[in-house]
C-alpha cells in the first residue's frame, strides 16, 4: 500500500545499514519525509542517494546536546524511530563497569533523550508515534551471554510502556519491536569476530531458529512501518515480537 505515511516527518537512528537503513527506505517509499542518522557518514550518502525524501545527517546518540540540536534544527517529527544498539557478549562475571555503562548509553539513555527531545512537539500537535528497538534476547527469552544487552533491553520495554501510559490521552503512541535474530551486517560483525569456520558460525545461529532461517531486515521493517502508519492508531504500549517462533 503506497502513501502509509504521506506528510509524516520520521527520525531514524543506526539508519546507515541494517534495519534502520531498510526502514528508511521503506518510510520514504511510503510517502514520509525521513531524517536518517548514523555515525558512519559513508553509509549515510550511500542511504540518501537511493530515495529523493531521505535527507541525513550524522549523529552520535550518546551525545545529549548532539540530540538537541539535531531535533531543533531537523523537527518537528511526526515519527521517532530508535534503532541505534550496542551488543555486548557475556555473563555478568565476564562484564565490566566500562561494558556496562556503555551499554546503557547506547541502547537506553540515547532513548531517553530522543523521546524526551520529540516529545513537546508531538504533545502540541496532539499526535505522534514513537518505535524503540529491544530485542527478544534475554528481555523475553533468556539467551546465554547477554547479560548486559539483556538488561537494558528489558529496560527499553518499560521504557515505552511508561511514555505510552504517560502519554496515551495526548495522541503520542509509543511501542516496542522485539526482533530474533536477523542477518544484519553487525551480526556479521560478531560471527566473524567468534572465530573458527565462519560458515559453521553462521550455521548454529540458523540452528537456532524454529524456521531454519533468519530474519531479514526488511521484515522488522515492515512492522516499523505499520507502527508509524495511522493504521496502528489504536496501538500503544505493546511489545512486537517478531522473531520467526524462537520465543515460542
Amino acid at each position: 500500500m503506497s502513501g502509509r505515511l504521506t506528510g509524516k516527518h520520521a527520525l531514524i537512528t543506526a539508519a546507515g545499514a541494517g534495519i534502520g537503513r531498510a526502514t528508511a527506505l521503506a518510510f520514504a517509499q511510503a510517502g514520509a519525509k525521513v531524517c536518517a542518522t548514523d555515525i558512519d557518514g559513508e553509509a549515510l550518502d550511500s542511504l540518501a542517494a537511493e530515495h529523493a525524501s531521505i535527507a541525513t545527517s550524522k549523529l552520535d546518540v550518546t551525545r545529549p546536546d548532539d540530540i538537541k540540536a539535531l531535533v531543533q534544527a531537523s523537527g518537528p517529527f511526526d515519527v521517532l524511530f530508535n534503532c541505534a544498539g550496542f551488543v555486548h557478549a557475556g555473563t555478568i562475571l565476564d562484564t565490566d563497569d566500562a561494558s556496562w555503562r556503555r551499554s546503557f548509553t547506547i541502547n537506553v539513555d540515547s532513548m531517553f533523550h530522543l523521546c524526551k527531545a520529540v516529545l513537546p512537539d508531538m504533545l502540541e500537535r496532539g499526535k505522534g508515534s514513537i518505535i524503540n528497538m529491544s530485542s527478544v534476547a534475554s528481555s523475553i527469552k533468556g539467551v546465554p551471554n547477554r547479560f548486559a544487552y539483556g538488561a537494558t533491553k528489558a529496560a527499553v520495554i518499560g521504557l515505552t510502556r511508561s511514555i505510552a501510559s504517560d502519554f496515551v490521552a495526548r495522541g503520542v503512541r509509543c511501542n516496542a519491536i522485539c526482533p530474533g535474530t536477523v542477518k544484519t551486517p553487525s551480526l556479521g560483525d560478531r560471527v566473524r569476530a567468534l572465530g573458527g569456520d565462519e560458515a559453521a558460525n553462521w550455521q548454529r545461529f540458523i540452528e537456532r531458529q524454529p524456521m531454519g532461517r533468519l530474519g531479514e531486515p526488511e521484515e522488522i521493517a515492515a512492522l516499523a512501518l505499520y507502527l508509524a502508519s495511522d493504521e496502528s492508531a489504536f496501538t500503544t504500549g505493546t511489545v512486537h515480537v517478531v522473531d520467526g517462533g524462537w520465543s515460542n
